[in-house]
């Protein structure tokens, strides 16, 4: 086999990894926006659409895995290459946990469109659109090897920080004088957990895009300059 065929196998093999990537994303985002919509729009066929099209997601994350692991043995990529094909493979994990938590507000809405309307949803509407925003600067910043972009993202998602404890301590207070709505106001906790989760997943791609374009390392900087900060890190399961 020429040298030439090989270098033409291996560009084809690396954009399908990509575009695969892609594919996943763009149906992540469609889960968590319909999810949403389920929520907003007391949807429960929506709710139902989401669960179900999980597998596919975590189909594609299964090849991606595949076409990585392929690549990396068929071909021993170096510098740039190496580092697409790790950060692809990473993306594609963070994609899938961003689907669980799709799925996880998706199962909460169905059970809250059975109950009589909840004003209160409206609450995670806010949050849904700064962790969406997040998201698709993380995957710009991939598709760009945008390592500025990338590196943006740690601290815009305090603000969805922020609301999310905002939205927590409302809906917290209004458990005491619930009048039968508790459990669909616990249900609309988890929701929001599930979307600062997401922000945070954001985050993480983010920094996959910074070490993508520069080779450089930055998911625990922020640790070194304030070092007796409590970690979130291993909290991020959907409930």
């Amino acid at each position: 086999m020429s040298n030439q065929h090989i270098f033409r196998e291996f560009d084809k093999l690396m954009e399908s990894l990509k575009a695969e990537v892609l594919s996943m994303a763009s149906m992540t985002r469609q889960s968590l926006e319909r999810a949403m919509r389920a929520l907003l729009e007391r949807d429960i066929d929506l709710s139902r659409a989401v669960i179900a099209d999980d597998a596919d997601v975590d189909d594609l994350e299964r090849r991606i895995d595949q076409s990585g692991m392929n690549i990396l043995v068929r071909f021993h990529p170096v510098a740039s290459d190496l580092r697409l094909v790790i950060t692809s493979m990473k993306m594609a994990h963070n994609l899938e946990r961003i689907s669980d938590h799709a799925v996880s507000i998706a199962k909460r809405a169905k059970k809250i469109c059975k109950a009589p309307p909840l004003e209160e949803a409206s609450l995670a509407e806010p949050l849904y659109t700064l962790a969406d925003k997040l998201l698709r600067d993380a995957l710009t910043a991939y598709t760009d090897a945008n390592s500025e972009l990338g590196e943006s993202l740690k601290a815009r998602d305090k603000e969805l920080d922020r609301l999310h404890k905002q939205m927590i301590a409302s809906l917290s207070g209004r458990l005491e004088t619930s009048d039968g709505r508790a459990e669909n106001l616990l249900h609309l906790i988890f929701v929001a957990r599930s979307l600062e989760r997401i922000g945070d997943l954001a985050v993480n791609m983010g920094e996959d895009a910074v070490f993508l374009g520069e080779a450089r390392d930055i998911r625990h900087e922020h640790r070194k300059s304030s070092p007796s900060e409590p970690s979130d890190e291993g909290t991020d399961s959907p409930i």
